[in-house]
């Protein structure tokens, strides 16, 4: 009965432990609102302890929460983290706050590009600091996602890393298709920082590929602007993106895209093997 009991009471206590979580006190101004997905855009200041200051989405459990924010409010509010499901609570609306601009000097000339036209060929650096261009490997397939190393969030760019994973070993090393991770953080992730956080994570994939824009302003956002995505506040330190994962023929036709960090790997997968039929 004794060892009963304490086997109870140690499960009681790995499981409390198991789910404990870190709340963060959190101050911004709202930039966007999603009733429908239950999600709120904020740019925030830093977190401390955390992040540094960006733009990004904060799920909200309770919708009722949402009703009375709106675009531009200046908010309190406490960010709850844990490694699977981290959520924003408790909104107190403080005045009016400053939404930051975007960078938009590439933008007349950028545009998103429609399926079936072609994504022109591009320059970056690879893990090796070695030049590598997107028309080096015409004549395959090629996934293209983005990322940066100073998101902490699970649910964004470590959860796109994790997806390519999943995709990457779905393909053989045979089949005709690269999986490229590309950085839009042109001014911290060097090849040596992407190297650090990547490198053991694609090593034995051949077909895995991680580069780096430092140095290739024009090229990134060139880049990201074509596959319908866009970022902006590197150079303020306070990044803010809305990012697209396409699909590219041989011949850099694009094939598909897929919006933002919410895409099912399965269902993906799944395209990509249909269109390479």
């Amino acid at each position: 009965m004794k060892t009963r009991l304490l086997f109870f009471i140690l499960c009681l206590i790995f499981i409390s432990c198991g789910n404990q979580k870190d709340t963060y006190a959190v101050k911004g101004t709202v930039w966007s609102i999603d009733h429908e997905g239950n999600n709120i855009t904020i740019a925030h200041d830093t977190i401390r302890d955390l992040m540094m200051p960006m733009v990004m989405p904060f799920l909200v459990l309770d919708k009722k929460e949402l009703e009375d924010l709106n675009i531009g409010d200046s908010v309190h509010f406490e960010f709850v983290w844990d490694d699977s499901n981290p959520f924003a609570r408790k909104f107190d609306i403080v005045g009016e706050g400053t939404i930051p601009a975007n960078d938009n000097f590439f933008d007349d000339e950028f545009s998103e590009v429609q399926i079936g036209n072609v994504i022109e060929d591009v320059t970056f650096l690879n893990l090796d600091s070695s030049i590598v261009n997107l028309s080096d490997s015409d004549g395959r397939y090629r996934f293209i996602s983005y990322i940066f190393t100073r998101c902490p969030m699970p649910t964004m760019c470590p959860a796109i890393v994790m997806k390519n994973k999943y995709l990457v070993q779905q393909f053989t090393g045979n089949e005709p298709i690269d999986f490229i991770m590309v950085s839009f953080d042109y001014k911290y992730d060097t090849p040596s920082v992407l190297g650090r956080y990547y490198g053991s994570s694609i090593e034995g994939h051949d077909n895995w590929k991680v580069w780096s824009s430092s140095g290739r302003i024009e090229d990134i956002y060139r880049l990201v602007k074509q596959s319908g995505g866009d970022f902006w506040g590197v150079d303020r330190e306070k990044i803010g993106h809305s990012m697209s994962s396409i699909l590219i023929g041989p011949n850099r036709v694009l094939l598909a895209s897929w919006k933002g960090e919410k895409w099912k790997e399965v269902q993906v997968k799944n395209a990509i093997k249909l269109l390479m039929k």
